[in-house]
């Protein structure tokens, strides 16, 4: 047990400083855009939201490729984590293509259909620039994937940290200008975005040869096409159920904000501010979910029953753990956190209340988003998916139904319903699944399930109470 905690430890926290560093960096984007005016702030809000969409899209092929490669270098399989780098890189390409092309020539009508006037027109000069130089945020994302594969998270870790403090230097030159750099504006932040990454995946590339695997054998250049076709097919596959997971909980997620909109303008800044503060934390979570994937993708493919028995169970723990200090913290600290972001006692009141009002939701939501990736790895996409789906749903229903008796408190109370209804729904199905022998959407692509899912889930509640 404690073996697996200190695996899992060593893994996570490279990959929450690399996520971390993210958050750092866009808000203090977005503090120099500020400067510019409200426009300007929601022509970068706009862009944002678009990769946010678009990243839906890319987990699919990063978080496939993890789970892949893991699993093979797992197995001693080096023929085919030869075809899963392949196929990545296939991925990535053909990913980059249908997605930017469209964008950019689309940009201008995509710019209309949100905003309009002054916004309009600095969020289609933003996307001029972001939509060719896509191809660079779905590299990056593939070529960490694979190093997360490998075993590695920290170098990921490091190129994070290099991409964003170059964006934080050259923020402020692109957008304001300094000496013989024009001041650019909106522009200037796309610029500044698209260099920072420019070198970082250069770095990366360079890199790259660290996980370079090569097939022992010489097969033909057929047998080769269609044996990486095949590897794409187990990547989508395996990445498909964390993009519906992402992609699920940003819609209802945008359909929460609607609700909370209602209740007025401060209602929406003081859930602003406490959602900033709560990524501080979510993110641990996370970052446990890609190193329980990681390390139970690789026992999948080495076979290690027992071990994986035991990492379940490790994975309960030290999420509960995470969940727990994350939903004291959130109450405890409600006010002097807000605080650090506003002196608006009308935000600061809703702000605290969202927070303590988080309290109920986190230990439940640690446990769900662990464990998920944990299950994913091990082949219960499927029941991962559905449970998500049904507590999202959930979530959503009760928020409204509660925001007329008791207001925004009521819309706040709906993520608790959500994140309790996703983990018993996942322990519901994985068990069921388990118990039935289905094992048809393995990582592994065969036919008999994993010993893994046939872990009784009670085990991991029982270890965490």
């Amino acid at each position: 047990m404690r073996g697996h905690l200190s695996r899992l430890t060593a893994l996570a926290v490279p990959v929450y400083a690399e996520l971390l560093s993210g958050v750092v960096a866009s808000v203090i984007g977005t503090l120099w855009v500020a400067g510019l005016g409200g426009a300007a702030v929601a022509a970068v809000t706009l862009a944002g939201t678009v990769e946010n969409l678009l990243l839906g899209l890319v987990l699919v092929v990063g978080s496939g490729t993890s789970v892949r490669l893991s699993h093979a270098l797992g197995a001693g399989d080096r023929a085919e984590a030869a075809r899963t780098t392949r196929a990545a890189w296939w991925l990535c390409a053909a990913g980059s293509l249908a997605l930017s092309v469209p964008g950019f020539l689309l940009r201008d009508r995509l710019a209309g259909t949100f905003l309009d006037g002054e916004a309009a027109v600095h969020a289609a000069e933003y996307l001029t620039v972001a939509f060719p130089a896509f191809a660079l945020f779905f590299g990056q994302r593939v070529a960490d994937e694979l190093f997360k594969g490998a075993g590695d998270t920290r170098t990921p870790m490091r190129i994070a940290l290099l991409s964003n403090a170059l964006l934080l230097a050259l923020d402020p030159l692109f957008i304001l200008g300094a000496g013989p750099v024009p001041a650019l504006g909106v522009p200037g932040a796309a610029l500044a975005l698209t260099v920072s990454r420019a070198i970082a995946f250069a770095v990366t590339l360079w890199l790259r040869g660290r996980l370079e695997t090569r097939p022992a054998g010489g097969a033909g250049a057929a047998g080769a096409a269609g044996g990486v076709r095949a590897a794409a097919a187990r990547i989508v596959r395996a990445g498909a159920p964390f993009s519906l997971d992402f992609t699920a909980r940003m819609a209802v997620g945008t359909a929460q904000l609607g609700l909370v909109a209602g209740f007025g303008v401060a209602a929406v800044a003081g859930f602003g501010v406490g959602y900033r503060v709560l990524l501080v934390v979510t993110m641990a979570f996370y970052a446990l979910r890609q190193a329980a994937a990681i390390e139970a993708a690789r026992l999948t493919g080495a076979g290690e029953t027992g071990a994986l028995r035991t990492l379940q169970r490790a994975t309960g723990r030290l999420a509960a753990l995470t969940g727990a200090v994350a939903a004291v913290l959130s109450a405890t600290l409600a006010a002097p956190l807000t605080a650090l972001f506003t002196d608006d006692r009308a935000v600061a009141a809703q702000s605290v209340g969202f927070l303590r009002m988080a309290a109920l939701y986190l230990f439940p939501y640690a446990l769900v988003v662990a464990l998920g990736g944990f299950h994913q790895a091990t082949g219960a996409g499927r029941p991962l998916v559905l449970s998500v789906l049904l507590g999202l749903g959930a979530q959503l229903a009760t928020s409204a139904a509660l925001s007329g008796p008791w207001g925004v408190s009521g819309v706040w109370l709906g993520p608790a319903v959500g994140a309790v209804l996703q983990l018993a729904l996942l322990v519901a199905l994985v068990g069921r699944r388990a118990g039935a022998g289905a094992g048809a959407d393995s990582p592994s692509g065969r036919a008999s399930a994993p010993a893994a899912v046939r872990v009784d889930e009670a085990q991991v509640l029982q270890s965490v109470e």
